[in-house]
């Protein structure tokens, strides 16, 4: 499922405009976004929480010439699913 599809399906589900849809669409994954990108945590009971973690730098190794590189320290975003999302794919 795509973003327009998302937003098609949850226009006929509360049958809204999907202007306005994705309108509270982008919006929500704007502050998503924004909140994460400061560094605080965003959980929504039942679905999950997105926050922002710190990867350590590691060897890796250059899989064309094998050849061993450094990779850096970077901060990444991270979903983690709550409990009733994991039940819900378990099914």
């Amino acid at each position: 499922m795509n973003k327009a599809e998302l937003i098609s399906a949850i226009a006929t589900k509360t049958k809204m405009s999907k202007s306005q849809i994705e309108n509270y669409l982008d919006a929500t994954l704007i502050i998503i976004q924004k909140t994460v990108s400061m560094g605080e945590e965003v959980k929504i009971v039942g679905f999950g929480s997105f926050s922002k973690i710190l990867r350590k730098s590691k060897t890796g190794r250059n899989p064309k010439t094998g050849q061993t590189v450094n990779v850096p320290k970077t901060t990444v975003p991270r979903f983690k699913p709550g409990k009733d999302f994991k039940d819900l794919v378990k099914k």
